[in-house]
């Protein structure tokens, strides 16, 4: 796995791990603002991993070089889908969760977070994990892939918590592509607690702390260690 990363721990000795995908063009300082925002201490120490796409050509800004997960060939909504950046991203998510195991983090003790493209690959590679995560974090952004989610989803994960939020003025991934992603869930039996916000593509201080209170409900406080 060879991609930028960059590391936060609101103290020593973590015992949940907060995965945050950004969006197109974006890198992984992009969130680290918000993230600081959020007051988990009542979970204990936490660590945040914020990775950055690699960089690649962009169909939609006319071949452009940018951080992306995977390519977009044209505005949404939008039908042909990169599905070879697709599942090459969701093997990066897969590294990363995995780790975060190899270091002591449990599976269930991991949140994936995500921003408009970072939140696809959040709901892609979330739903197909086979160890159960302890939930899912969907920011302005849509389920890629849709019509072979129910094929390829992973038992573990099926009840998996999943948070997602969208700007109702949002421009660049309409709120409609969000709903559309949020029926074809529920009607997958997925536990989704679904907010809106009058803002464009991007988080508002609400959604923060909405996310928040969210986020305490999901990791609680981490297990004592067993003397």
């Amino acid at each position: 796995m060879n991609i930028e990363l960059i590391e936060l721990q609101t103290a020593q000795d973590p015992g949940a791990t907060i995965i945050v995908l950004h969006g197109l063009g974006a890198d992984g300082n992009d969130f680290v603002p918000i993230c600081e925002e959020l007051d988990l201490s009542e979970v204990g120490a936490v660590r945040f991993v914020f990775p950055s796409a690699p960089e690649m050509p962009v169909t939609l800004n006319g071949g452009y070089r940018m951080r992306a997960w995977y390519d977009i060939y044209g505005p949404h909504p939008q039908p042909r889908e990169d599905e070879m950046g697709l599942r090459r991203s969701q093997a990066i998510v897969e590294a990363l969760i995995q780790r975060e195991v190899e270091r002591g983090i449990p599976a269930e003790r991991i949140v994936l977070m995500g921003f408009s493209q970072g939140c696809a690959m959040t709901l892609m590679a979330g739903l197909r994990h086979p160890q159960k995560l302890a939930g899912l974090v969907a920011l302005s952004g849509y389920l890629p892939l849709a019509a072979t989610t129910a094929a390829e989803r992973s038992e573990a994960n099926a009840g998996t918590p999943i948070f997602m939020a969208h700007g109702t003025q949002d421009g660049v991934v309409v709120l409609q592509r969000a709903q559309a992603s949020r029926e074809l869930l529920s009607s997958l039996g997925y536990d989704i607690e679904w907010h809106e916000y009058p803002v464009a593509h991007s988080v508002s201080l609400d959604e923060i702390r909405d996310l928040n209170a969210w986020l305490l409900q999901r990791l609680g406080r981490a297990p004592a260690a067993v003397a």
